[in-house]
């Protein structure tokens, strides 16, 4: 058995994500390409296995369809494109994967969305239920409506969110690179392939560049920074050239195809939720307060300083000490009354607020850490 079969195991939910340059070529969207990964979909299917898809190109076709290009921040005909080229998409899809008797199932996001407990876990539902029925969810960001506040900005890191979120055995991500390079090949035809990164250290993320298509959003960084939301979950990831013949069939089967990005010890997935859902606020903490969070223990309202934005106490917040975020926190209480027990002794809680939910203003398993 070869390492990287060995590594993957048998992968049972994977999850492919298609960048726009993958699906459009020469400004046309490319049935072809679409009919390839149905196929490929198709038998992975046939053998037990469950697939979900995160689809990109909705502006790139809307704009094409529109006969408009517009600035690179005009953002009102991009949304509008969008809106366009989504159901043009979504079309074309099902009409691919018609042709085996699938049928497919469109689900858009949002941060603000996916930042609420409760429509977080009804998303997970809903996969289930799809799934259940032998039905693929295709996602996409829903941009006819985002604002930079809500956005996931890209679909490398939706991809890598739905894989943690639904417990995913593999993210394939389909590029148009067969992977991660020392450096940039386009550039220095020297360039050595890396094909295993089990660890994303400084090293790696200096071989990045920044380079993306025209028409897409994401780089190879935004690939590393899926790889560690991926890691996170217990969830390995591939990226791979959508220019390589069975490129989703092969990766998940275990061929040495593209770069492997090999996961790391699995968060709860309650923290993973916490970590990448929206903050509406901060609660500001002093420097043991930082090392207690950071030692993977309770804040305690003694430890903070102040308390900034107004939020509830199950929204997301972040922690912040000497202007660094080190983690976001679901606090046992609302901003209005943590104010009012910031830097004060847990035994003094009930006499300050006439109530106690907690001693902790947010318990350990509330917390999850951004700096390590």
């Amino acid at each position: 058995m070869s390492e990287r079969k060995e590594i993957l195991g048998k992968v049972g939910r994977v999850v492919v994500k298609i960048g726009t340059s993958s699906l459009i070529k020469d400004g046309i969207v490319s049935t072809g390409f679409m009919d390839s990964v149905a196929e490929q979909i198709a038998r992975l299917r046939d053998e037990g296995r469950e697939v979900l898809i995160v689809t990109s190109g909705a502006i790139g076709i809307g704009l094409k369809a529109m006969g408009v290009r517009p600035k690179p921040h005009e953002m009102p005909i991009r949304q509008a494109a969008a809106s366009v080229g989504q159901s043009i998409l979504m079309q074309r899809w099902a009409e691919s994967f018609q042709k085996h008797g699938i049928l497919v199932a469109q689900i858009l996001m949002t941060l603000d969305v996916y930042s609420d407990r409760d429509s977080a876990i009804n998303l997970n539902n809903t996969v289930e239920s799809l799934l259940e029925n032998k039905v693929i969810p295709i996602f996409n960001e829903n941009d006819a409506v985002c604002i930079n506040e809500i956005k996931f900005g890209d679909n490398d890191t939706l991809s890598a969110i739905i894989a943690s979120r639904t417990d995913s055995d593999l993210l394939v991500i389909l590029s148009d690179i067969d992977g991660l390079y020392d450096s940039n090949p386009r550039e220095n035809k020297h360039a050595r392939f890396i094909p295993v990164v089990y660890r994303i250290d400084e090293k790696v993320r200096a071989m990045a560049g920044d380079v993306g298509s025209s028409l897409g959003t994401g780089g190879m960084r935004t690939k590393l920074d899926a790889a560690e939301i991926c890691a996170d979950a217990g969830c390995n990831m591939i990226i791979a050239s959508s220019g390589e013949y069975g490129a989703v069939y092969r990766t998940v089967a275990g061929d040495d195809v593209g770069t492997l990005f090999v996961s790391g010890d699995e968060v709860t997935k309650k923290r993973r939720w916490i970590k990448h859902a929206h903050a509406v606020g901060r609660i500001v903490v002093d420097a043991g307060a930082e090392k207690a969070v950071l030692g993977h223990k309770s804040l305690l309202p003694v430890g903070i300083l102040s308390v900034e934005g107004t939020f509830g106490k199950g929204d997301v917040v972040e922690v912040v000490c000497n202007g660094s975020v080190i983690a976001k926190a679901v606090p046992s209480y609302g901003s209005k009354d943590l104010a009012a027990i910031a830097g004060k002794h847990s035994d003094e809680i009930e006499a300050i607020l006439g109530y106690r939910v907690h001693d902790d203003a947010a318990i350990s398993e509330n917390i999850a850490l951004l700096k390590i």
